[in-house]
């Protein structure tokens, strides 16, 4: 955009100079008048009645501008879709206390990356002191019984003892394991991945439990606060995503459905970085949103250096195959009146133009899509338009 703005100023000057050039000494040592004063309005001057009429160039200015033909030419489409940017739910994860009680200590805060297995947080739960007593009192139960099986094996070998003490002392020690083996399954349900260590290392507090994070990535949201009372299976503490990727759910409006497709590459812009995304189409929603009248899709892109936020807005740039014999004019072709509406001079005759409004599409490798008001063959002036403008306010 610099560089047109600046291929536009030294036009203008340009056109400037030859249009004071071509009117000579006729406004030297005169007060200003009616030429002059166009002069430096004529870009508040134009009217849409200006587009009717004929515009005739001296044959000698015809070197300052070039005509170029309207052409046709394959155009790739591009579909320019407004969305926010949301975590990816296939790599989010919610973590919940598995046991009630209030929030002892606070481990993490978000932002920060955590691993599998680290503690969050811990809770002091009545719960888990019980469930702790058990396991140890059972597999207390269960190295005894497994001491009497050994000796009652050892008595009945040196026929010291009856088959049937063998055979009680064998079931006291199958049960004493299953109720250990329950024991165990209780501790692993409250989020304790190895309770062995609770023998081999007690903990100096018997009523805290860990909250460990069932997966890796990144903390998110923190949704408790210290002595917060936590229900059991319930209460979510922690947000924790792969922020690797994103996704970028976007809104496609009813007359583009048929140029979306699963697979489409995606350029992604934002506002807050000169950075350009990537990503791909991966779902199409089935129904359109009945307020909007607009279908969403979800869009996966990579997200280098966390830069995508959740809720950000973006631009996505969906590159939808390509326009056959599309027209396209040069990018200088198209100028803009006081309303805004996109124009195009046309030539009439060999130094005659004309005004017209035009529909434009996007702007590609320096040729701008027409999408309505020109004809394959027409010819239209290309570099040179802004001078024929200031020409053209000076006869009206």
């Amino acid at each position: 955009m610099t560089t047109r703005n600046s291929f536009c100023k030294l036009h203008f000057a340009a056109a400037f100079t030859v249009a004071a050039m071509t009117l000579g000494p006729a406004g030297c040592g005169s007060g200003p008048g009616d030429t002059e004063s166009k002069m430096t309005s004529y870009s508040t001057g134009q009217t849409k009645a200006d587009t009717a009429e004929l515009f005739t160039l001296p044959p000698e200015q015809l070197a300052h501008i070039q005509v170029v033909p309207v052409e046709k030419s394959k155009v790739p489409r591009a579909l320019r879709l407004t969305g926010a940017v949301a975590y990816n739910a296939f790599k989010t994860t919610p973590v919940f206390s598995a046991v009630g009680g209030p929030v002892q200590e606070i481990l993490a805060e978000p932002g920060q990356n955590v691993r599998a297995g680290q503690t969050l947080l811990t809770v002091t739960s009545p719960d888990y002191s019980a469930a702790r007593s058990a396991y140890l009192k059972a597999v207390s139960t269960f190295q005894l019984a497994d001491k009497n099986y050994e000796r009652s094996k050892d008595l009945y070998e040196h026929k010291a003892i009856a088959e049937r003490d063998l055979q009680q002392a064998e079931s006291d020690r199958a049960q004493a394991q299953a109720d250990q083996q329950s024991a165990e399954d209780a501790l692993r349900a409250l989020g304790i991945r190895d309770p062995e260590s609770l023998v081999k290392e007690p903990p100096k507090t018997t009523g805290q439990i860990p909250v460990p994070a069932p997966v890796a990535g990144q903390i998110v949201e923190r949704l408790v606060g210290p002595g917060q009372l936590l229900q059991a299976g319930s209460t979510q503490c922690f947000t924790i995503s792969d922020m690797s990727s994103v996704w970028v759910l976007v809104n496609v409006y009813q007359n583009d459905l048929a140029f979306v497709r699963v697979g489409d590459n995606v350029d992604i812009t934002t506002d807050a970085y000169p950075d350009k995304f990537h990503g791909r189409i991966s779902y199409i929603a089935d129904a359109l949103d009945p307020n909007t009248r607009t279908l969403q899709a979800r869009i996966i892109t990579e997200n280098p250096g966390y830069k995508l936020k959740k809720d950000m807005y973006v631009t996505a740039t969906v590159h939808a195959g390509a326009l056959a014999n599309a027209l396209t004019v040069p990018d200088a072709s198209v100028l803009r009146d006081t309303e805004n509406q996109p124009f195009v001079y046309v030539q009439v005759a060999s130094n005659q133009f004309a005004r017209r409004l035009v529909k434009v599409g996007d702007s590609q490798d320096g040729r701008t899509l027409v999408q309505d008001g020109l004809k394959e063959g027409e010819h239209v002036v290309g570099d040179g338009s802004l001078f024929l403008q200031f020409k053209n306010s000076l006869q009206h």
